[in-house]
C-alpha cells in the first residue's frame, strides 16, 4: 500500500500585518512557497508560530511527511551565543516565539528522520540548531551589499555546488539563484556539510553529511527557490523524499 500525495508543513511569519481596514498581529506566508509545494506534487499545511514544547512539536509533526523552514527575520543571536550586531533584526516576543517553534520542529523532525528543506532563514535555523553560528552582516565579511540590496529586490548569485552532494544531484554543478540575505552561515553545525557556495565563498547550501547519515534528506539553501517556480527541482526533491517517508509510515 502506498501513501497519497505527501503533506508538507511550512513555517510562517508572526508579526503586524495590514489587509484592507485591518492592522493586526498575523501569521502569514507568501503564496509562492506553498504554490511551489503544490506544483511539485505535495499538499501544504501552514504552521503558525505558537508556544511550543517537545510534546507539541511531536504532535504537529504527526500529520506531516516533510517540513520546510521558510524565510523571514534574523534569528536571535543569543541562540548561538552572540551579541546582536547593529544591523540584525532586534528580537521581539513574536520573533522569539517563531524561533522557538522552528527549533523545536526541526529537532523533532531530525529525530524522526523526516525530510527537511530549509530556505534562507531556514538554512540559518538548521545550522544554529546543530550548534553552528552565523555571520550577522555579510558586508562586513565580503565588502559589498550584493547579497541583499534592499527594497525587496532580489539579486542573482552564481552558485557552484559540491560534486557528489545531494544539492548537486538536484540542481547540477551550478545555478543562478535569487538571493536576499545579509546574514550567512559562519561555523558549520554538527553533522552538516557544505554543498554549495557562491563566487565570494559564502556558504549557499548545506545538507546532512551523507557519510554519517546515509539516506537522510535534510537540505538547506541560503537562496530563495520559491522565487523561481519555473525551476521546481528543490521542491520536487523534498516532495519525492516526503513521499518515500510517508510510504514507510503506511507500510510500517
Amino acid at each position: 500500500m502506498s501513501a497519497s500525495r505527501p503533506v508538507i508543513g511550512l513555517t510562517t511569519y508572526l508579526q503586524q500585518a495590514q489587509t484592507g481596514v485591518w492592522d493586526v498581529r498575523a501569521s502569514f506566508l507568501p503564496a509562492i512557497y506553498f504554490e511551489g509545494v503544490g506544483m511539485a506534487g505535495g499538499i501544504s499545511v501552514l504552521l503558525p508560530p505558537q508556544p511550543v514544547d517537545e510534546a507539541i512539536a511531536e504532535r504537529l509533526l504527526d500529520g506531516l511527511d516533510g517540513l520546510i523552514i521558510t524565510g523571514g527575520r534574523d534569528v536571535d543571536p543569543s541562540t548561538y551565543g552572540a551579541e546582536r550586531h547593529v544591523t540584525t533584526d532586534e528580537p521581539v516576543p513574536d520573533s522569539r516565539i517563531r524561533d522557538a517553534l522552528e527549533f523545536a520542529l526541526l529537532r523533532a523532525a531530525l529525530r524522526r528522520q523526516m525530510p527537511v528543506l530549509g530556505i534562507c532563514r531556514g538554512a540559518q535555523v538548521l545550522n544554529v540548531a546543530l550548534g553552528g553560528t552565523l555571520h550577522q552582516h555579510l558586508p562586513d565579511v565580503v565588502g559589498h551589499t550584493r547579497h541583499q540590496q534592499g527594497n525587496a529586490v532580489f539579486t542573482t548569485s552564481s552558485i557552484r555546488t559540491v560534486p557528489g552532494s545531494r544539492v548537486a544531484s538536484l540542481v547540477g554543478p551550478d545555478t543562478e539563484a535569487q538571493c536576499y540575505h545579509h546574514q550567512a552561515i559562519d561555523r558549520l553545525g554538527d553533522g552538516l556539510v557544505v554543498s554549495a557556495s557562491d563566487t565570494d565563498g559564502v556558504i549557499e547550501a548545506v545538507e546532512i553529511d551523507p557519510a554519517q547519515h546515509p539516506g537522510r534528506w535534510v537540505v538547506a539553501v541560503q537562496w530563495h527557490p520559491e522565487e523561481r517556480l519555473d525551476d521546481l527541482r528543490l521542491f520536487a526533491g523534498l516532495v519525492g523524499a516526503a513521499t518515500a517517508y510517508a510510504n514507510q509510515k503506511v507500510n510500517a
